[in-house]
């Protein structure tokens, strides 16, 4: 047996928690969903995630086999449907049906990253009016303003991403000192720099340039679109909720993740993060407990403009 403690998957922010369950999904699906799981690891004040292999593997091994796993990424029809997912229901119909007749049971990878996209059920809305496309999902936070891209985004991480990148994002502290521009999927809490937010103005005090606020870590936000799949989205009445988002009218959009101790495989996983009574206002954390649920943590989804971010978590 082997296992890694990925110190640099903090679970108190959204996106290395994500990174989190990418690498145990992407591990999963090339090792095999009974060859690894992973637990929660409480150190130096705070949680980190930590991964049990059947098989020994060094680091080598380890950081090799999931950048050839994400590598063939390329090749999954859904991540090329378009930019962004403003798609027409009956042009995402059709790839829902030959992506479902396509699937086995070795493969189902495109089939479930579009059942986490969006729904040809539900259309979105703007100003109350129908649009024709498909309703998304909530983790979505561009559409193309700014050349912002949320498809174009996670093609562009799948073709730049190098495994250098997956080894300083899981094994060393986040220095955010990857270039920024289109190789961030803005659910880092790091990601939400508005005006109010910045050292200085936009157009920087010291010679009219830009101040450079933030970078990013690649392997981690590649890593996270990875854990979408863990997040399907589901039709309830006229709506389209996202698995783990609680979005209610006129209250903040939230999103709530568990962290738990002992060992658990992929399957398990997917469980845990649709439990109800993580959406309680105040979960009961003895109920959770007894389940190994040791910590829970919330944030909100905020709108800046035509952006979505997401905020700093806390303790639910």
């Amino acid at each position: 047996m082997s296992e890694f403690l990925l110190v640099g998957l903090r679970a108190h922010n959204l996106l290395a928690y994500m990174a989190a369950l990418g690498t145990l999904r992407t591990a999963a699906l090339h090792w095999g969903v009974g060859a690894v799981r992973m637990e929660w690891s409480a150190q130096k004040g705070g949680y980190h995630s930590r991964l049990m292999f059947e098989e020994e593997l060094d680091r080598h091994q380890f950081l090799s086999g999931l950048f050839e796993q994400l590598a063939g990424s390329k090749q999954i029809p859904a991540l090329s449907l378009a930019k962004d997912l403003t798609i027409p229901m009956d042009d995402y119909r059709c790839s829902l049906q030959d992506a479902q007749a396509r699937a086995t049971p070795e493969d189902r990878r495109s089939v479930d990253f579009l059942a986490a996209f969006g729904s040809e059920a539900i259309q979105s809305r703007v100003g109350g009016k129908p649009t024709g496309q498909i309703a998304d999902t909530a983790f979505r936070t561009m559409s193309g303003v700014g050349h912002q891209h949320f498809l174009g985004t996670i093609r562009t991480l799948i073709t730049d991403t190098a495994e250098h990148h997956l080894e300083k994002s899981l094994f060393r502290d986040w220095w955010y000192d990857d270039p920024l521009g289109n190789h961030s999927m803005r659910w880092d809490p790091k990601d939400d720099i508005r005006y109010a937010l910045r050292w200085d103005k936009p157009n920087g005090a010291s010679g009219n340039k830009a101040r450079k606020t933030s970078g990013s870590m690649w392997g981690a936000n590649r890593l996270a679109v990875e854990a979408l799949p863990l997040y399907p989205v589901q039709p309830i009445g006229s709506r389209l909720e996202t698995t783990a988002v609680l979005e209610k009218r006129g209250q903040p959009t939230q999103i709530t993740w568990p962290v738990w101790n002992g060992l658990v495989g992929l399957n398990e996983v997917g469980s845990v993060l649709a439990l109800q009574q993580l959406q309680d206002e105040r979960p009961d954390r003895r109920w959770l407990g007894a389940r190994g649920i040791v910590e829970v943590f919330r944030c909100q989804r905020i709108t800046q403009g035509k952006y979505r971010n997401f905020t700093p978590a806390w303790p639910a």
